[in-house]
């Protein structure tokens, strides 16, 4: 069985599969002062409770974007499961070419959605992932990561809205019932809420015209179920995406690794 980790700065997401299938999923609190034994033990536990034992995990794949858990991660897999973490990032075979001036400044996380997006549709995509920043990755009808854009993301804003405005108080974010709130809690929340709406078709559509192609456009993140439906220009949500960027790219080094092997 494959465990596929992705850390991103609010939430670490893990996935358990057999061949291609996902048998299940948790989703944590990205904490850094957490050890890796800490981590390990409720890894543990909640596989526990879905009947897999830390043995039947052969093989581990980690996306990171917070440079202090990736030591974590590694001590993770292998003083915990014995294994040594496939990480994703330079010199690693994804099978996307990265078109950007800088490929190692990509995101290990927008690498494993678009690869997912592409495998899944085999057309030009762009995906919209609503984690702690939003981000739009653009991949080309023949499988290229062209680059994307980066916004604060939703909770980020909110926050920075409490902090800085002295008389807003802090609110859940929720789709209100109408544009015109009553209230200053209402208010914001319209705000926030069909704000992001806005800004994702207004950076997709400029996408689309920049590009001079229509492009399948895919949301990921936890606040995209939220979001999506009231976006016109989002056409699905996998809540999965990242996760199977992962295993995809575990299978190809895989593969590649056999490959090498038999030559020798």
């Amino acid at each position: 069985m494959l465990l596929a980790i992705d850390i991103g700065n609010s939430n670490i997401v893990l996935g358990v599969y057999q061949k291609r299938k996902l048998l299940t999923h948790w989703r944590l609190l990205t904490q850094a002062e957490r050890t890796a034994d800490e981590y390990g033990v409720l890894i543990s536990q909640l596989a526990s409770a879905k009947g897999i034992g830390v043995a039947a995990i052969d093989a581990i794949i980690v996306s990171c974007v917070v440079p202090p858990m990736l030591g974590m991660a590694q001590e993770l897999g292998e003083t915990f499961f014995g294994l040594h973490p496939l990480v994703v990032g330079p010199g690693v075979k994804t099978g996307m070419p990265i078109l950007y001036d800088s490929p190692k400044e990509v995101g290990a996380d927008r690498i494993c959605n678009g690869v997912a997006a592409y495998e899944k549709y085999r057309d030009a995509c762009i995906v919209v992932d609503f984690g702690t920043a939003t981000t739009f990755d653009c991949i080309s009808k023949k499988g290229e990561y062209l680059g994307g854009a980066i916004a604060p993301g939703l909770l980020i804003s909110v926050e920075a809205l409490f902090q800085r405005a002295s008389k807003l108080p802090r609110v859940e974010i929720v789709r209100p019932k109408e544009i015109v709130g009553k209230s200053p809690v209402q208010s914001i929340q319209a705000g926030i809420f069909y704000g992001y709406v806005g800004l994702v078709e207004g950076i997709v559509q400029r996408i689309q015209k920049e590009n001079q192609a229509q492009a399948r456009v895919v949301a990921t993140g936890g606040l995209a179920p939220l979001i999506a439906p009231e976006c016109s220009v989002i056409e699905e949500v996998d809540e999965f995406l990242t996760l199977d960027g992962l295993r995809i790219i575990y299978d190809r080094n895989a593969i590649q690794e056999l490959k090498k092997r038999a030559q020798d």
